[in-house]
């Protein structure tokens, strides 16, 4: 016997920063996590698994429409097969307001208190609660049921055990009080990296379906459990990710024109195309590291850097594309110059450095950038990534400096 264990499908929420970009074509975007959910059914029907387990957040928030819940629908009758779920912080009972009769092969575990569902056609009791309300803060494992003797017994729970903080810490337990539960196996979600915290007993987070953001990289996927003598035999990561998101980092030192730039971006995208998108779509956040001094006038001009790497990625490989392009590099070390003191751009700098050592004009320029923040259009400003210190904000004077250093030398100044 086999059965799929899932978790944190989100199904309809957006790719994070991605969409309003443009340079990624919408085939490649739409409904990528409808799309993943539809590849695990593919792969539950494939396998012929016997049930599908699901460990909380089905969905993203609250449905703009019937569509989110109607699509799972037509997803679990094609299934055709027992689903049993809990709801997790993101799809409890008190943050989704729309409903829908499901399917009469899902079974939803009750809010009010755990419970166990047995299976005797499968011979299988599977225990489990929803989270009546997003902020569950207590160990809602402590309640669950003892294990039924002569079933296989799988606990289904949506709970950030063990994460190292991470993620917000909801339904929160101990590996310990979890194996001493008796259960051959926990059905975890939430964490949305794929973890393996136990083998006896199994207690698994499978990660979620698809990876929405640069911060969720690599193989998305499934759980497939093959189980024996009604024991855990075999249990397997399945990707089921239709999109794949990663990390890469190219050394641009010495570089001194956007051409360079681009010739030392081009085989680090194809590299990264080799061996991580595995057939996939793969969106690549890029960081451009190093010494150069083409760095003043990367700083200034950021859409025509965007645009050289986007070029290289189109020339590196098929179906790469930049989620976006950061900047690590820095200027050259400048030999020092006995007479520049007296020179009106080091008088300048002077200034420049000595307003942020000023602690008033440092609170002056946080509580500015956190104005303009606030009236930007709905998620763009966790983009940003704003300087919220002192300190923060002094991190940035070199890179402010140096843009403002070559608008002067360059002429574009007022």
């Amino acid at each position: 016997m086999k059965f799929i264990h899932a978790a944190d499908l989100h199904l309809d929420s957006p790719l994070a920063g991605i969409a309003r970009r443009g340079s990624v074509p919408e085939p490649v975007l739409n409904n990528c996590t409808r799309r993943a959910l539809a590849a695990m059914v593919d792969l539950a029907l494939a396998e012929d698994v016997a049930f599908v387990v699901i460990a909380g957040d089905v969905f993203d928030a609250d449905w703009r429409d019937y569509s989110t819940g109607l699509y799972f629908a037509e997803q679990m009758r094609r299934l055709a097969r027992p689903c049993f779920l809990v709801r997790g912080n993101h799809d409890a009972l008190s943050e989704i307001t729309r409903s829908l009769q499901p399917p009469p092969n899902v079974a939803e575990f009750s809010s009010r208190t755990a419970e166990t569902i047995v299976r005797d056609d499968l011979g299988v009791a599977l225990h489990g609660r929803s989270f009546p309300r997003r902020a569950v803060t207590e160990d809602i494992s402590a309640s669950y049921p003892p294990p039924v003797t002569g079933m296989l017994n799988i606990g289904v729970l949506h709970t950030s055990c063990e994460d190292p903080g991470e993620h917000e810490t909801y339904a929160p337990c101990r590996l310990p009080a979890l194996a001493v539960k008796g259960y051959d196996y926990w059905a975890l979600g939430h964490i949305h990296a794929r973890r393996e915290l136990a083998t006896a007993p199994w207690i698994v987070f499978p990660g979620n379906l698809q990876g929405r953001h640069a911060r969720e990289t690599g193989a998305k996927g499934c759980t497939l459990v093959e189980v024996e003598e009604w024991r855990i035999a075999r249990v397997e990561h399945r990707p089921v990710d239709v999109l794949r998101w990663a990390v890469a980092e190219a050394d641009v030192a010495g570089a001194r024109s956007l051409a360079e730039v681009a010739e030392r971006v081009r085989p680090v995208l194809a590299a990264a195309a080799a061996e991580q998108a595995d057939g996939r779509p793969l969106l690549v956040r890029l960081a451009l590291t190093g010494a150069t001094p083409l760095h003043p006038a990367l700083l200034a001009e950021p859409a025509a850097l965007e645009a050289e790497c986007q070029n290289a990625a189109i020339a590196a490989a098929d179906r790469v594309w930049l989620e976006s392009v950061r900047l690590r590099t820095h200027a050259p070390t400048a030999r020092t110059d006995p007479g520049a003191a007296a020179d009106a751009l080091a008088l300048l700098a002077e200034a420049f450095g000595q307003a942020l050592d000023d602690p008033a004009e440092c609170a002056a320029l946080l509580d500015e950038m956190q104005g303009l923040a606030s009236r930007l259009p709905a998620g763009i400003g966790p983009d940003l990534d704003l300087p919220r210190t002192p300190e923060a904000l002094r991190a940035l004077g070199s890179e402010a400096w140096q843009i403002v250093a070559h608008a002067l030398t360059a002429g574009d100044a007022p």
